[in-house]
């Protein structure tokens, strides 16, 4: 049985094909791709969506951007929950023992039908004739970590993706910010430049720690801190009286503090807002929320707010008045480096999804040596535990042992150009820790020479690049919040921007609570090491959504794309950093940024 084909751009306009629906505009492809990513929909159920939507609506064949807008308000917001959305990956979920029985039928019915037919060229599954060199049933020579790696370079007997090899426009710019004078990019080789964690030792993740033992009151805890922290913040900043409680009732208009939440497991709507009041004023009671007064809000489960609204009966809310958050400042460094810096930010998988072959990587090496970066950020994952043989264990060694073997050749074969490398955790990693916050990979075997260059660190981290302060994190906020936040806007709302903007005034890497079901939080080590300590001067945010330059309130937000997306390549970024002179008025200190093809 063929595997559902991954979401791209082609296999959604194949699928829109089939009903003669045709695309107006060069970024309607792409927002389709999003839409299929945010509300885990396949290429084919999103084309039945549209077809019936435009039908409805008597829209015509052509698909433009305010199309597609008013199809995700009017029709996938409204899906009842992310508990019925079907899912494309039959084996992306747990099995019990009946439904791995049920698999295990079918694989022996495929094996006795096959025994009776003639198989086609396409679908051979098992050769016709004696192999030369017989090996073990679960294993392929191909497939062995050993064939893909020589000890400087990659030397993949595995055979490479066609689509990636076979792709077009590599180079190319496709999102930018400031400007580059002169068309190439170098640096200096990392020459001077020595990448340090923000902060003090004991406020940074720095090894790893235990998890799993964590209690239900803990977390009630850190909830709770976070909302007196925030409140305490939002009263100064906006001059407001004392909180009252959300419980009692109210006939003239009250100030409120809590937190925002879901009145079921379902997703988040206008009609199912409540608000979690703080522990000192409401004890911890919640209340509906009605938000048909506010003209403009963005909400999402987890935001700590203050609102200004009557509760005349005290069973619900009628909000009039929604107190924005505040970032934090911005670090101001004792003693500038006014050199110009050159950093490069990479998210993997670094291999495509039809093939073990790291040829995505070696291409990256390749603009690393060229290029000269004084800094490479390289997010993980670096074997990645979607991969399909991955997930099937069609590997000859460990996972460890694959992933020291794309370490090695990393800082090995970046050894000419210098640069300084920095290496994010992600969750997709499939030999690490799988707990949120992160803690930096080990790597005992890095070499003596190589120390003063690379550096580990957890995820997420605050890094400090020549007293330009970066935020840096693997996991996936942008989709997580994305699926879960909710907006009325009486203008034009960029949906990035706005989550953006709830990162830096919630302070926090991962404001979203509860948590997407594919993170596993651990609150106490959160609190410590998942707050802001300052708001960024550069963040950057990875995400299966496209990829963007963005100045959002001060802080240059960028999403690089990831090396690879399904069989074909992806894209990476690239910044001028420059500090300038403290005196007047604060300067952006990335002075150019670029988002590049593979």
């Amino acid at each position: 049985m063929a595997e559902p084909e991954p979401v791209s751009a082609e296999a959604v306009l194949r699928e829109l094909g089939f009903f003669e629906l045709r695309c107006q505009g060069e970024d309607v492809p792409a927002r389709l791709v999003e839409l299929c990513l945010t509300h885990g929909l396949g290429p084919e159920a999103l084309a039945n969506e549209l077809l019936a939507f435009v039908t409805s609506k008597n829209l015509g064949t052509q698909l433009s951007t305010d199309g597609l807008d008013a199809f995700e308000h009017e029709v996938l917001t409204k899906r009842s929950s992310r508990y019925h959305q079907k899912r494309d990956n039959r084996y992306g979920g747990l099995h019990d023992v009946y439904s791995l029985q049920e698999l295990l039928d079918e694989e022996e019915e495929d094996e006795l039908l096959d025994a009776y037919t003639t198989p086609s060229k396409g679908s051979q599954k098992r050769s016709n004739s004696t192999p030369e060199n017989p090996r073990p049933k679960r294993t392929l020579s191909s497939r062995s970590p050993y064939a893909l790696f020589s000890p400087n370079t990659f030397s993949p007997s595995v055979t490479p993706s066609q689509k990636y090899t076979a792709r077009s426009s590599r180079g190319e710019v496709v999102a930018s910010f400031g400007s580059v004078q002169g068309p190439s990019w170098s640096g200096r080789g990392g020459h001077g430049c020595t990448p340090k964690l923000f902060g003090s030792p004991e406020e940074n993740l720095t090894k790893s720690y235990k998890f799993m033992f964590q209690k239900a009151l803990d977390v009630r805890e850190v909830l709770s801190w976070r909302i007196e922290e925030l409140g305490d913040v939002l009263k100064s900043h906006h001059r407001l009286e004392d909180f009252a409680s959300v419980l009692l009732p109210a006939q003239e208009p009250v100030t409120v503090l809590g937190q925002i939440g879901c009145d079921s497991n379902g997703k988040l709507n206008a009609k199912s807002v409540v608000l979690e009041g703080d522990r000192e004023h409401s004890s911890g009671g919640q209340v509906p929320l009605d938000l048909s007064e506010l003209k403009e809000y963005s909400l999402f489960p987890g935001q700590i707010v203050a609102l200004e609204g009557t509760n005349s009966t005290g069973r619900k809310m009628v909000v009039s008045k929604l107190y924005e958050g505040v970032p934090l400042p911005f670090h101001t460094p004792p003693e500038p480096a006014p050199e110009q810096r050159m950093v490069l930010v990479a998210c993997g998988p670094y291999t495509t999804s039809d093939s073990i072959a790291y040829d995505p990587l070696a291409d990256l090496v390749e603009v690393i040596v060229r290029d000269r970066p004084d800094v490479c950020i390289l997010f993980g994952p670096f074997l990645d535990a979607k991969h399909e043989q991955v997930e099937n264990c069609q590997l000859l060694g460990s996972f460890a042992e694959v992933f020291k073997l794309c370490l090695k050749t990393i800082i090995e074969g970046t050894r000419s150009a210098g640069s300084q490398l920095v290496f994010v955790p992600s969750l997709r990693d499939v030999h690490h820790d799988y707990v949120y916050p992160q803690p930096p990979f080990l790597y005992p075997e890095l070499p003596k020479d190589d120390k003063p260059r690379v550096h580990f660190v957890s995820d997420p981290c605050t890094l400090d690049i020549d007293g330009v302060v970066f935020g840096l994190t693997s996991t996936d906020l942008l989709f997580h919040m994305g699926a879960e936040e909710i907006s009325s806007s009486s203008g034009i709302s960029d949906r990035f921007t706005r989550i953006l903007k709830h990162i830096l005034t919630q302070r926090s890497y991962y404001p979203l609570y509860p948590p997407s079901e594919e993170l596993n939080v651990d609150y106490e080590s959160f609190y410590s090491y998942a707050s802001l300590p300052v708001t960024p001067d550069i963040l950057v945010t990875p995400s299966e959504l496209r990829y963007f330059v963005k100045d959002v309130l001060g802080c240059v937000c960028i999403n690089p794309g990831r090396l690879t997306k399904g069989q074909v390549g992806g894209t990476y970024g690239r910044l001028y950093i420059q500090r300038e002179d403290a005196a007047g008025e604060r300067k952006s200190p990335c002075v150019a940024a670029q988002v590049v093809k593979i």
